[in-house]
């Protein structure tokens, strides 16, 4: 199975976009649409630091990049999960791993895979912590990440809020919203520059190839 575009924006409203590398409230360099290291090239820790000149082509590559490596994503549900899956519920669980990784170790998964499905829907909301200065605690924004997510799973509510494209300060960190796309905005970008159009997703790249395709946009 693959992302819906109406998931895709779901995931691109929770994540915001920053047309920039930041740090996150976690401490973990990050670009675009929650792009880190993790997903793959480029590493936004050795991306250059500050907004660029371009700020549309930007978010072009961003949301790009976001297309791009969403299929790991989308293959760590499909290998996870051993039952048959409506798009929504797929689109929540991409949307859970995407955050945190853990859908082939998350308790949510084990329910589901043994049929039990409003359990599951349960279990996604305990993943709501986060670590700050060491401490494992309770955020809001995973709070209300998690529920959207139940919800999209049991009933099939996509969140249709605006998409927060962020400024980035300074200091690295997002200080302030630049704009508000709406999701029928996004949709369209979506579909009218998919990945393949800016990255060959067929060609075996070399990270520094794709990591010097952003520096570009930046020294414009």
């Amino acid at each position: 199975m693959r992302t819906s575009i109406k998931g895709l924006v779901a995931i691109a409203k929770s994540e915001g976009i920053v047309p920039a590398p930041y740090i996150d409230p976690v401490g973990v360099w990050t670009f675009g649409i929650g792009h880190t290291a993790m997903s793959g090239a480029p590493d936004p820790a050795k991306m250059e630091r500050g907004m660029p000149e371009d700020v549309d082509a930007a978010i072009k590559q961003a949301v790009a990049l976001f297309q791009k490596h969403i299929k790991k994503y989308e293959d760590g549900v499909n290998r996870a999960v051993k039952v048959p899956l409506a798009q929504h519920e797929f689109d929540a669980l991409v949307s859970f791993h995407f955050n945190t990784g853990a859908i082939s170790r998350a308790s949510a998964t084990e329910a589901l895979n043994r049929g039990d499905r409003e359990d599951a829907a349960r279990r996604l909301t305990l993943y709501n912590k986060g670590r700050v200065n060491g401490q494992l605690v309770v955020l809001e924004g995973l709070v209300k990440r998690r529920e959207e997510e139940r919800r999209m799973f049991l009933f099939g509510e996509y969140p249709r809020d605006g998409i927060t494209v962020w400024k980035v300060n300074s200091s690295n960190k997002y200080s302030q919203a630049l704009r508000i796309m709406s999701p029928a905005e996004l949709e369209a970008l979506m579909m009218d520059h998919p990945a393949e159009q800016l990255f060959d997703v067929n060609a075996d790249l070399e990270p520094m190839t794709l990591l010097e395709r952003f520096i570009s946009l930046f020294r414009r």
